[in-house]
């Protein structure tokens, strides 16, 4: 009986020392199945942002998203402190995820974490709302982020080497007040969700859900599903599936022979409106060898940009399905179709206006959008048709813009290549600011 006795308390003090004097021991037997990040929509921009928390000791940060930017960069000309950064050097394993690899000295008009040292690794933080990129340098640092089981938020977990990039001040010219960098989804090996998936074994796909309030927040999960909204929705259940397609020419800021694009493609084969089918150059809705045309989906632009023949058709369209009832008045910057809405009832799913098909693999597959992501309403009494010209001979032919994906629950598979989307939660009686962040 004594020797029993005398056991259990040896296990008990094994274990109790186990948790408080080695927490670290305790901790790595955590596998969380998903992480997650809130998001928010700022009024002044329009841009999607994000709050994290990186360094030691531990600093939050705010971020614009950029579904298709190739990794992290944060500022770190303005008080940048921390006793756990780190700038690998060249012949380094974190290093050898980078293509193209360039190896160089840090070149900065004022001092900057890492650049002190030769032979480090040089990538290039791009700016896309301003066109511009610089050089700076692959470093790494510790990073915190919350896990979740789908319905609630959990505990928070760390990277230790946390792969980003240093920018400069310079470099935040046209983001949202107060914002630090900015966080890439896009599909690199060092974007957001290769780094989770790598660092918690988790299955290499993510979801973003953008908030249409200003007040009310969105989020990006990492991971594997359930992913569950009030009312105890599980949005992954139900979704529509489209291929990803890579395009093999660069979209960001630097270019480089052989390097393919970071954004994510999806191949729209048509646009109807009321089940018309708008009549177009559809040459221009493929990518071409050099990299142009296509459908690219971004978090950056506020809303979907059009080809000018493109744009030009799809107005024409939309004016005649709209009928003689509405009237078309002023246009209103950066809009350039705009209504009297007095004559525009409103539905569940946003105005009543005509429907918007994005005709995808098959004419059985298309992501259909309402008139609550299709129309701005820009003053009193006047909605404007949410979509811009972007020009004669754009880069991308149909850029999905954020506008367009509010409310709607897109994951993406890397794996398997495939979008899976929702169209409009409103349908469903829910919206993307209805996750739970309320901690169980």
């Amino acid at each position: 009986m004594a020797s029993n006795l005398f056991f259990n308390l040896f296990l008990f003090y094994c274990l109790f020392f186990s948790i408080i004097i080695f927490p670290s021991i305790a901790k790595t037997s955590f596998r969380p199945k998903a992480l997650l990040l809130p998001l928010y929509k700022d009024p002044s921009t329009l841009q999607y942002l994000t709050k994290i928390k990186q360094r030691t000791p531990l600093v939050p940060i705010k971020l614009t998203v950029d579904l298709g930017a190739e990794f992290l960069w944060v500022d770190c000309e303005q008080g940048y402190v921390s006793s756990t950064f780190k700038s690998p050097l060249c012949s380094s394993a974190p290093c050898s995820l980078l293509y193209p690899k360039i190896c160089g000295r840090c070149v900065s008009p004022t001092f900057l974490p890492g650049c002190n040292i030769d032979n480090i690794c040089i990538i290039h933080p791009y700016n896309p709302l301003i066109w511009t990129f610089i050089s700076g340098r692959l470093s790494q640092d510790m990073f915190s982020i919350q896990t979740t089981n789908g319905f609630n938020p959990g505990r928070h977990v760390s990277l230790p080497n946390f792969l980003f990039s240093c920018g400069d001040t310079s470099l935040l010219q046209g983001l949202a007040s107060g914002v630090k960098g900015m966080a890439g989804l896009g599909r690199t090996k060092i974007g957001l969700p290769y780094q989770f998936a790598a660092a918690f074994s988790l299955k290499r796909k993510f979801a973003i859900c953008l908030s249409s309030s200003t007040r009310s927040k969105g989020v990006i999960f990492f991971g594997d599903g359930p992913f569950a909204f009030l009312p105890n929705i599980d949005l992954s259940k139900s979704l529509t599936y489209t291929p990803l397609l890579i395009n093999p020419i660069s979209t960001g800021g630097f270019l480089y022979p052989g390097k393919k694009s970071a954004d994510y493609f999806i191949g729209v084969k048509s646009i109807k409106i009321n089940d018309k089918v708008v009549h177009l150059n559809t040459s221009l809705l493929s990518i071409d060898n050099k990299g142009r045309g296509g459908t690219k989906i971004s978090t950056v632009d506020p809303y979907s940009v059009l080809e000018t023949s493109i744009y030009n058709a799809f107005i024409d369209a939309f004016e005649k399905a709209m009928g003689d009832q509405v009237t078309r008045v002023a246009a209103v910057e950066p809009f350039g179709a705009c209504f009297n809405s007095t004559g525009i009832g409103s539905t569940r799913v946003g105005a009543a206006v005509p429907t918007i098909d994005l005709v995808l693999q098959n004419n059985n597959v298309f992501w259909r959008i309402f008139g609550a992501n299709s129309m701005v309403e820009v003053r009193k009494d006047v909605l404007c048709l949410g979509f811009v010209d972007g020009g004669v001979g754009a880069k991308a032919s149909i850029v999905i813009g954020g506008h367009q994906l509010e409310d709607n629950f897109l994951q993406f598979e890397l794996d398997y290549n495939r979008l899976g989307f929702s169209s409009s939660l409103l349908f469903r009686q829910t919206t993307c600011s209805n996750f739970n962040f309320t901690t169980n």
